[in-house]
């Protein structure tokens, strides 16, 4: 992975997205179906793509909210749906083009109030809320968000009513008839004016703020928090949380400042990541060099990605936290600090995070369930309570309430942010110094992952990939213990693959939003026999792909 010399300088001016001309291509431009990077696809976390490449339009959002209102009507979904979208500029014009839709086909859509912008784990809130102890007219939901994806991306994803983001059968059926109704140049959606829409009786405002904001008290203590005066900092990175900080810190008077809250939808206020694109992601260091470069001023400081379903935590004792690391205090913290939570709900984690959470739990008597990459694995065990918490690599996590009940089933970004000052007072140490004293006692891991370039061809390659097509036997010079092609914990493919010694890993697999390929690995020996992995990983991986 060649790191660019811009990497965590500020953005440049002649790499800033022209919105103008961003919107006009969302408006003008017309996919062809029959080229493959143009045709609606739903990755790991729903449709995504640029108005620049065609992959992300007008016709695309179109097709797609008239095959969600097929699908609804096919599984008799008639309760309201929740939409909300974040600070891409591709997002506003996705939501007004979808809200034509949604009222032509007389769906009951609720919207937020004041148009304010709605992160992710507060469209998952909301459904599970209206949708606790029914028995029919389910709610559902839209989030038009590509994550931290640069800011020329759009997204689009669908929530079913378990809250979480759609499983694959959903996401597939969507997929094909929105492709169809796309193939057919649009003729069989119905649509009517953007204004109009909003006029419809079908159309509601929704306070999604203060009921979200109103409902933390419920998963973190912050009676604690509070009590203990830990001074906060916080960055939503020009997110769609950027206004929800304020209300959660005047509600359970925290001490916690907001330190920036700029929304601009070239994010020019960000430092680029590691390739020299501007990517808003808490979890790399050369994303979030302003709020590191702010350490010592907080005794906590967080961030959040543009929809608000990551997190990244910076401490004073280590600076950003590893989410591998984090997420590792995370369960260590709560199995031990949750006393209403039943000792039979599993924790969830998927095949690339972190080892040490399996030494943790089997530590602490608890059982794991490990899944392949998608926090759509975790939604249904979040919601029926198999799971108390679910987590991956890349810094999303959630859990449940204090009571042991469903918070939400996709990522939160809010609640693992606040956990941190909730575990600072309550351990009198930040997550920095909470892990140290963990790897004291079960070892210290080192993790790595890298990216590369891929084409739609060599992604497709990595889906078929095989135990038989790993002939080694050892792997940094240790023998294998394992090659599997399907997660442990619920036996679905993994899209790649995954090989173990007795103190290390790799796996490899393409990335589900973006055209390339990731291998991670991690050692519980020392750096040096990481980076044996990596560099066999890679000659596994290549010799495969040829």
């Amino acid at each position: 992975m060649e790191i660019s010399p811009n990497a965590g300088k500020p953005a440049e001016q002649n790499i800033l997205v022209n919105i103008p001309r961003l919107v006009s291509a969302y408006y003008t431009g017309i996919p062809d179906p029959t080229i493959p990077a143009q045709r609606i696809s739903f990755g790991t976390s729903g449709h995504r793509g640029s108005a620049f490449k065609n992959s992300f339009n007008e016709r695309h959002i179109l097709a797609i909210t008239q095959a969600i209102c097929l699908y609804r009507k096919q599984q008799k979904i008639d309760g309201p749906l929740y939409i909300g979208f974040d600070t891409h500029a591709l997002s506003a014009p996705a939501f007004a083009t979808s809200m034509e839709v949604l009222a032509a086909n007389g769906v009951e859509v609720m919207i937020a109030e004041n148009d304010e912008y709605t992160p992710t784990p507060v469209i998952s809130h909301a459904i599970l809320t209206y949708n606790k102890g029914r028995k029919s007219g389910f709610a559902d939901g839209i989030v038009i968000t590509p994550s931290h994806n640069p800011p020329d991306d759009g997204g689009f994803k669908y929530n079913p009513p378990d809250g979480g983001p759609a499983g694959t059968n959903v996401t597939g059926w969507i997929e094909a008839k929105a492709n169809e109704l796309l193939e057919k140049n649009l003729q069989e959606v119905k649509r009517i004016s953007f204004e109009r829409a909003l006029r419809e009786p079908s159309t509601h405002r929704h306070g999604y703020l203060n009921t979200y904001v109103n409902d933390l008290g419920n998963i973190i203590d912050m009676d604690c928090i509070r009590a203990s005066n830990i001074s906060m900092g916080v960055d939503p990175l020009g997110g769609a949380g950027v206004h929800y900080w304020e209300p959660i810190a005047e509600k359970y008077k925290l001490n916690l400042k907001v330190v920036s809250t700029i929304v601009d939808p070239t994010f020019s206020f960000m430092t680029v990541d590691w390739d020299g694109q501007i990517r808003m992601d808490p979890s790399s260091p050369y994303a979030m060099q302003r709020l590191i470069a702010m350490k010592d001023r907080f005794d906590i400081s967080f961030a959040c990605d543009t929809d608000h379903d990551r997190h990244g935590i910076v401490t004073k004792s280590a600076g950003l936290l590893n989410p591998n690391n984090y997420l590792s205090v995370v369960v260590s913290y709560l199995l031990q600090n949750r006393k209403q939570w039943t000792t039979e709900a599993a924790i969830g984690k998927t095949v690339v995070t972190t080892q040490l959470i399996d030494r943790i739990t089997a530590k602490l008597g608890r059982k794991l369930y490990e899944t392949p990459v998608g926090f759509k694995w975790f939604a249904e065990g979040l919601l029926n309570k198999s799971l108390c918490f679910g987590g991956e690599e890349s810094a999303g996590a959630s859990f449940s309430r204090l009571d042991g009940s469903a918070w939400t089933t996709d990522k939160d970004g809010f609640v693992p942010a606040l956990l941190s000052a909730e575990m600072t007072a309550k351990m009198g140490n930040d997550p920095g110094i909470l892990y140290k004293n963990i790897t004291k006692e079960l070892g210290e891991p080192f993790y790595d992952r890298v990216e590369a370039k891929a084409t739609p061809e060599q992604k497709e390659k990595f889906k078929q990939l095989s135990a038989q097509q790993v002939t080694e036997k050892e792997m940094g010079g240790e023998k294998i213990t394992a090659i599997f092609t399907n997660a442990p914990g619920n036996n679905s493919p993994i899209g790649g693959i995954k090989v173990s010694t007795e103190n290390g890993w790799f796996a490899a697999r393409p990335s589900g939003t973006e055209d390339i390929y990731k291998i991670y690995g991690e050692s519980f020996l020392s750096k040096e026999h990481l980076k044996r992995i990596m560099e066999e990983a890679q000659n596994i991986v290549n010799a495969a792909l040829e």
